[in-house]
Order: structure tokens, then C-alpha cells, then sequence
């Protein structure tokens, strides 16, 4: 049957044309998982801090169902983890402790879960983002499903000069005009990135992967700029990937610290 009008979820894609960029991926069937591990420097046990009564990797993995896009998965080294899932239908997959990343973790978890194959679009959503709106997980997926990019990931505009500088957050090299919701990510960087006037955009480490292509970027070893600037994605972009950004309207608090943990924990009682 020929479909008429636009892309859609779930099925299979359809056979991308010669130029990936213009394809229309009209039926994929996507799958979230949620990469997590006990070891942090900056927050041991991140994973099983409770917010609300709850650990925080419950939180995020509840919010990722809400989104109704399919199976949610959470891919971790450490059995503690994956034991709070328990009565909550969430799915986990116990990986190798010793995988170099957190998406080594989850296309480990994919293979395990799926082997033969039959979601081709995964969602690797961060498992330190408790405040995640399920509506961006869909998001992310625009980039890949309507123009073919390799991977989809989120931006939002960075507010303040210390957002812009602080090298926690990752700022995004690339831009949108009023007739272009979906921009080419050029580069990334902890740096306050492009020079001169403009907006700056904040990355949200949300990435909606092509199968294949998290296939060919777990088999890469890390690359030169990856290393220097300790980002995974410019991987990606050094291999002649495409990224394709969407901006929505926020970044949400992520927890990479003792005094974020304090502030989500604030937000969710105000």
C-alpha cells in the first residue's frame, strides 16, 4: 500500500533516496533506552538519588513512556539499578559493566534486546534528566524521520552570559531561519560557540540514533576532537555524519551535581 501525506511511527522505514538529507522515513518504530550507571564523580549513586519518594532513574524512565513512542528500555552495568524498575513495566538489560560509554550501553542493550533488528530507530535518552518533557523525546526524532539525518538531538536557547560560558553545558554550533525548523548541527563544543552576534543554543544531550548509524559510531574508536573537548557527538560528526537539531522552548535541569540534585528536588515540591 502507498502511503500519501507525510511520515509517521511505528512499521518500517521506507528505502531512503539517493540523497539521505531529502528521504522521507514515513513509518519507523523507534525504542528509548536509558544508559545508566552508578559511578560519577561529581554525584556517586546518581541513579538512586530519590526525588519525590522516587529514585531518579524511575523518573526519567516513567517520563519516556509518557511519550508513547515504544518499548522503554534502561541499559545498565549495575543489577541495583535495574532492581528499582521492578512493578513499574519498565524493561531493563543488564550490560557489561566494563563498555567505554553510555552509548556503548545502549546498543549493547538494543542488540540484546532486539537482535533481529526490528526497531531501527533508538532513542538514547539521558538518565540524569528527571524534568524531561516527553513531547521533546518526539522531537529529537524530527530530524531523522521527515529529512533523513543520521542522528536527531535537541537545542534550546542558552538565557544568560553565565549559561553561555559555564562548560558544563554544551553549546551547538548551528542555525534556524523562519522557514527551517530542523538545523544542521556544524560542531559542538563546551566553548560559547558560533563568535559574534546571535543566538547561542544550548545542547540537550537527547539523540535519536538511525540503527545503522549507531552501529557504524559504536565500532569507531574515539576521535581526536571527542577526546579534546570530552563530547561524544563530534565522534559522529569526524566520521561525516549528519546531526539534525530541533530547538525546543527550555533545557531541562539536568543532575550532574549535589546542588542540581537540590534544585530538582525544589522543583518538584514548589
Amino acid at each position: 500500500m502507498t502511503h500519501q501525506g507525510g511520515c509517521g511511527i511505528s512499521g518500517h522505514a521506507l528505502q531512503p533516496s539517493q540523497d539521505k538529507r531529502k528521504a522521507c522515513f514515513y513509518l519507523m518504530k523507534p525504542i528509548i533506552v536509558i544508559p545508566s550507571r552508578l559511578a560519577s564523580t561529581r554525584l556517586p549513586n546518581k541513579p538512586l538519588a530519590e526525588i519525590d519518594g522516587i529514585p531518579m532513574i524511575l523518573h526519567v524512565a516513567l517520563r519516556a513512556r509518557e511519550a508513547r513512542l515504544g518499548p522503554v528500555l534502561v541499559a545498565s552495568g549495575d543489577a541495583t539499578i535495574l532492581d528499582v524498575l521492578a512493578g513499574y513495566d519498565i524493561e531493563g538489560v543488564l550490560t557489561d559493566p566494563a563498555l567505554p560509554s553510555g552509548s556503548d550501553r545502549v546498543y549493547a542493550a538494543l542488540q540484546e534486546y532486539d537482535p533481529d533488528g526490528d526497531h531501527d530507530v533508538v532513542i538514547n535518552l539521558q538518565g540524569d534528566l528527571p524534568l524531561i518533557a516527553p513531547s521533546s523525546l518526539a522531537s529529537a526524532l524530527r530530524p531523522v524521520r521527515e529529512e533523513g539525518y543520521d542522528i536527531g538531538t535537541l537545542v534550546a536557547p542558552v538565557e544568560t552570559q553565565e549559561e553561555a560560558t559555564r562548560d558544563s553545558v554544551v553549546k551547538a554550533a548551528c542555525t534556524f531561519s523562519a522557514k527551517q525548523s530542523i538545523a544542521r548541527a556544524l560542531y559542538f563544543s563546551r566553548q560559547a560557540i558560533p563568535w559574534g552576534s546571535g543566538p547561542l543554543w544550548h545542547h540537550v544531550g537527547v539523540y535519536a540514533w538511525r540503527r545503522e548509524a549507531l552501529a557504524r559510531f559504536v565500532s569507531l574508536p574515539p576521535s581526536g576532537l571527542e577526546k579534546r573537548e570530552s563530547l561524544e557527538q563530534l565522534r559522529a560528526l569526524e566520521a561525516g555524519m549528519t546531526i539534525g537539531c530541533v530547538a525546543i522552548d527550555e533545557a531541562p535541569l539536568g543532575v550532574d551535581t549535589p546542588a542540581d540534585l537540590i534544585r530538582v528536588r525544589q522543583t518538584f515540591t514548589s
